[in-house]
């Protein structure tokens, strides 16, 4: 099952439609697209929703079958004539390895067919270089395929990279030497892990990977045009129109970091320098709390609770501002955030957010809804391991919707 990235899985990699292998191989993943979104399925189902014929959809079901891509679920019995018999995923019918680059941490991880999350290597760092990211990506890849078998490995789709870009210009709210990040303006780690590895890599914004993940392993059918507010050392987002991940010309949409907000004293600023954990991270330090602690794990965090309070409604209302804004220029129907945060932490800034984005003025334009995400802590390492699944096996999400999945 060794395939080039980016084909079906006869290896077609011509337009859509360009010939009968590539009609296949667009067919297959409009299958696979559909049981990702909607969790397992009938052949009538498949069937009514592809627009296919019951035959055609019977040759796919037995390919995909056959290549252990999906797999047969429990009879569905009760009713007239024969059992229905479900498809779904396979859950080790393909892998992917995510790799996130943070400005505190690096994460590795190898996910399954259905984004659960296998194995997971990490490393805190003061800063990110070149240098200690390519080390740490091809030691802990070589570390985790050695525990795999053979068919496993066959079955690995590539390596995804989440990572700010423009990293070189972070050096003075980093606290490092601004020659310290230079030598990220004329490396492609990509590459280099590449060559080291032999994997396929794709290389994301970490916020709009992130978006992604929301996107492709979220809870349930979310709004088809949102806003996505992901928290990290800095805050970052990702943004999705009409069911699509939109990465703009330059990959970097959704740059929402950057937006200019009311800064709480009758001045402006900009988001980052409210609703970032590295706003935390300072005033954890101020306050003599071991502040490097609030990297070890997102699962808890044993800090005063005023002053996460406080940094919570000063982020929430930092971020009502620039979702007030965003809708003025679209009309997004909610924001999400989410982030490296306890649930309950992310529970009190969703509730922060939405107080006050009710106290702002909304002339002329509807207020979005503000809605927690569903991936949580990992949301980037699982964006970048989505890249090559979504490359390899699925629809571009806005050709699903104009094929009828919508």
């Amino acid at each position: 099952m060794s395939l080039p990235a980016g084909t079906g899985r006869d290896g077609a990699g011509g337009p859509r439609g360009s010939n009968l292998r590539g009609v296949r191989a667009h067919n297959e993943r409009l299958v696979l697209s559909l049981l990702r979104s909607r969790g397992e399925m009938s052949k009538a189902d498949l069937t009514r929703l592809t627009g296919l014929s019951a035959q055609t959809v019977s040759v796919i079901m037995r390919a995909l079958e056959d290549d252990g891509l999906i797999r047969r679920g429990q009879p569905l019995r009760g009713r007239i004539g024969q059992p229905s018999v479900p498809l779904g995923l396979a859950r080790d019918g393909a892998f992917s390895l995510g790799l996130k680059v943070g400005q505190r941490s690096l994460d590795l991880v190898l996910v399954d067919f259905l984004g659960g999350i296998r194995t997971r290597v990490t490393e805190r760092h003061r800063y990110p270089t070149p240098d200690t990211v390519v080390r740490f990506a091809v030691s802990a890849i070589a570390d985790i395929l050695s525990q795999l078998g053979a068919d496993e490995r066959a079955r690995i789709a590539g390596l995804g990279i989440a990572m700010p870009f423009h990293t070189w210009h972070w050096w003075r709210t980093l606290g490092v030497p601004e020659e310290a990040l230079l030598d990220w303006r004329g490396r492609d780690i990509g590459a280099e892990i590449g060559a080291a590895t032999g994997l396929p890599v794709q290389v994301q914004n970490d916020g709009t990977a992130a978006c992604g993940a929301e996107l492709l392993f979220g809870h349930g059918r979310g709004p088809r045009d949102f806003l996505y507010f992901h928290l990290g050392y800095f805050i970052g987002g990702g943004i999705v129109l009409n069911g699509s991940l939109v990465p703009g010309r330059t990959g970097n949409a959704g740059a929402i970091g950057s937006m200019p907000v009311p800064d709480g004293r009758g001045g402006q600023t900009v988001l980052l320098d409210i609703a970032s954990l590295s706003v935390l991270e300072r005033m954890l330090g101020e306050a003599g709390e071991a502040a490097e602690r609030l990297w070890d794990t997102p699962s808890e965090w044993r800090f005063p609770v005023p002053l996460v309070e406080a940094w919570a409604d000063a982020a929430g209302r930092a971020i009502a501002a620039a979702a007030a804004a965003a809708v003025a220029v679209y009309d997004f129907e909610a924001c999400l955030v989410d982030g490296w945060m306890p649930v309950p932490v992310r529970s009190l800034l969703v509730e922060r957010v939405r107080a006050h984005l009710a106290a702002i003025p909304a002339s002329g334009i509807d207020l979005p809804l503000i809605e927690a995400g569903s991936i949580g802590a990992h949301a980037r390492s699982l964006g970048a391991a989505s890249l090559p699944l979504s490359a390899r096996f699925l629809l571009d999400l806005q050709a699903f919707a104009s094929a009828g999945a919508g």
